[in-house]
């Protein structure tokens, strides 16, 4: 069950690649909270394979700039031509132009809101099979840098 004021994302495994400590853990923790089930955070591509090896993502929140100046182009494709929603993360997403085969570009910081706004869809599609609802927007608004 999602704490009180969460989205209801039961049911939705989310995949979480972030290289900051901090937000990767912050993202984590709301989702978690919002009932989801979250893979990772992770803050390289080889450590997202590894995670995914098994199970594929409903929704995979990925930052495009990792450790060591990886950038995380593949790991994004390879997941959106597998069906995978993928919401793109970036402090500067204005460099990123066309290339990036994202569902939905997130610039830092964002908002709780904005986080399950990109979310949202993919529960809603695993909901339609169910007779569960979404109950909502959350009610948090806090900024995740």
């Amino acid at each position: 069950m999602p704490e009180p004021g969460c989205a209801d994302l039961t049911g939705l495994h989310i995949l979480v690649v972030e290289d900051s400590a901090d937000l990767g853990t912050a993202v984590a923790s709301l989702l978690q909270a919002c009932a989801a089930e979250v893979a990772g955070p992770v803050a390289t591509t080889a450590d997202a394979y590894r995670l995914i090896e098994g199970r594929l993502p409903d929704v995979a929140l990925i930052d495009i700039h990792l450790r060591a100046g990886e950038r995380a182009d593949d790991l994004i494709a390879g997941l959106h031509d597998q069906g995978v929603r993928v919401v793109v993360t970036s402090g500067d997403s204005s460099r990123l132009g066309g290339r990036v085969q994202a569902d939905v570009m997130l610039s830092k910081p964002f908002s709780e809101d904005e986080l399950i706004a990109a979310v949202m869809p993919a529960r809603v599609a695993l909901g339609a099979s169910r007779t569960v609802q979404p109950s909502g927007p959350p009610v948090r608004t806090a900024a995740i840098r």
